[in-house]
């Protein structure tokens, strides 16, 4: 799976890529994940330089009918998803999708991170900033909204991270063999691991602790009703 990511701020995602799960993904070839700055491709009017000889790549515009906020033109997020589109066409048997984040979009979920996994090779993700991207960017892309909740964020950097982790994992080999087994179990919102029974405060002299012991069923070894509290909590 190859992620082509468009975007103003591609360091945000710096640190991130480089842990845990989606770190070794990359480091082993399963998954990639690629930036285009919009900024790169600003021409005419928009590219200024000033006497001080530092040049200023305009990517934004004041919106049609008024309005608060900027908005991204749709020329350098179109060049930009262009030059992707151009490396993709080089290789056989590709299957792209192109996602614009907004909030009234597709809501995502684990379904949808298995259909584009199994889908597709490529994904194009277009992160908005300031107000948003022309419309009509999303429109001669044939770009699909999706949205990960009901709230409104600084920018689309977040949502292409959980969308990267989401369905990266829907990846074969991604997972390793202990992880994949748990992907598949009944997933519970509640997790216990050692001691039996934690006292907090720490006990000392004048200071009240309480105890707080794991559910009794997890220690039972019955993995029927162990299986049955994990669909029950993770249904509250």
């Amino acid at each position: 799976m190859r992620f082509h990511i468009v975007t103003l701020f591609p360091e945000a995602f710096d640190s991130y890529l480089k842990e845990s799960i989606i770190g070794r993904a990359i480091a082993e070839k399963h998954i990639s994940v690629s930036f285009v700055n919009p900024r790169m491709f600003v021409t005419g009017k928009y590219k200024k330089v000033w006497p001080d000889g530092n040049v200023s790549m305009i990517v934004d515009d004041r919106p049609f009918g008024g309005g608060p906020g900027m908005i991204i033109r749709a020329e350098p997020v179109l060049r930009a998803v262009e030059s992707i589109t151009k490396k993709i066409a080089k290789r056989a048997k590709v299957k792209v999708k192109v996602i614009h984040f907004a909030p009234s979009g597709e809501k995502f979920t684990t379904a949808y991170a298995k259909t584009s996994a199994k889908k597709y090779t490529d994904i194009i993700m277009l992160c908005g900033r300031y107000e948003g991207i022309d419309a009509r960017v999303a429109k001669i892309l044939k770009a699909e909204d999706v949205s990960i909740g009901d709230y409104v964020l600084t920018g689309g950097e977040l949502p292409a991270m959980v969308l990267i982790d989401s369905i990266s994992r829907q990846v074969p080999g991604v997972l390793g063999k202990l992880e994949s087994l748990e992907e598949e179990r009944v997933s519970s919102s509640e997790f216990y691991t050692r001691p039996e029974i934690l006292e907090w405060p720490i006990p000392k002299k004048g200071v009240k602790s309480k105890k707080y012991s794991v559910p009794p069923v997890l220690l039972s070894g019955d993995h029927k009703k162990i299986e049955e509290w994990k669909k029950g909590t993770s249904k509250n």
